[in-house]
């Protein structure tokens, strides 16, 4: 039975939810194994809700991962399904009641080369995760609509915590960003870690959320995620921008507005250095 992580157990999520899934979560990987007759090969890997086990079934390696089960898991297996391998970890099986995928074996992430290296590979694998997208997938134009009338009332909730100025550039710039003529297959949940080195590309992307629209979606995160080893946030962004072939100008606009949607998000949970890291890239990238 596998030992589940100390940092994982400490993980805030299971402050409030989840309890009893993580008390029968080893049980539960033994279930699986025996159910898709696997062997379990290594230690347990984890992310922030999820656990990754190593394992083996015959002479082919893959990875078990296991997290809560629900809707998340059948919306996942769909994204990984309809990306197909391309750019993305192959998905082969998948018992979504059981909250277990059983997934391509991946290796070191990216997180671990220099981040100028990451910001070129991530700007390729945005190009390459531009696929046809599902007409029923969550329009990013949607989301802009939706969540920017949100943003000046919670802006005024929060106590102002930045100029007013910064809000208004967002809220400028969300019009253009609630059209688009995209229908290309957008990752929503896009950066250095969910991306690992593989053998049939050099780099997958895993743990993916399929949206429809503008690419340039998830550029914010791209650069907020390793803002603090970026002494030229300028020159990141324009590799980025270059290496994802994106139009300079609506790939900034996607940053400014993202990252105040984030920044002002970040606050309203409680976080303290990620609001510091918004303020930081908006500032470099206003106009």
């Amino acid at each position: 039975m596998i030992e589940l992580p100390d940092e994982f157990l400490r993980m805030p999520r299971w402050w409030t939810e989840g309890a009893d899934w993580l008390r029968d979560l080893p049980e539960a990987v033994d279930r699986q194994c025996a159910r898709w007759q696997l062997e379990i090969v290594g230690a347990v890997a984890h992310g922030s809700n999820a656990v990754v086990v190593p394992v083996r079934r015959g002479g082919d390696e893959f990875v078990l991962r296991m997290s809560p089960p629900g809707a998340e898991v059948a919306e996942q297996s769909r994204a990984l399904r309809w990306w197909a391998g391309r750019g993305m970890a192959l998905l082969y099986d998948a018992d979504v009641e059981a909250g277990a995928m059983l997934l391509e074996r991946l290796s070191t992430p990216l997180t671990t080369r220099p981040v100028y290296e990451a910001v070129a590979v991530l700007g390729r694998l945005m190009r390459r995760l531009a696929v046809p997208g599902p007409d029923d997938a969550l329009s990013t134009a949607e989301i802009v609509a939706r969540r920017s009338a949100e943003l000046e009332p919670q802006w005024s909730r929060l106590g102002h915590p930045f100029p007013s100025a910064v809000l208004r550039e967002a809220l400028d710039v969300a019009p253009a960003l609630a059209r688009t003529s995209s229908t290309f297959a957008v990752n929503g949940d896009f950066h250095s870690d969910q991306v690992l080195a593989g053998t049939r590309e050099d780099w997958l992307t895993v743990d993916p959320v399929l949206y429809r629209g503008d690419i340039e979606f998830d550029l914010g995160r791209v650069l907020w995620t390793r803002l603090d080893e970026m002494t030229d946030i300028v020159r990141y962004f324009d590799s980025t921008v270059s290496e994802a072939g994106l139009d300079r100008d609506r790939a900034r606009d996607w940053v400014i507005w993202r990252t105040v949607d984030y920044w002002l998000w970040g606050l309203s949970v409680g976080l303290t250095e990620d609001p510091v890291r918004c303020a930081r890239l908006v500032s470099a990238l206003s106009r």
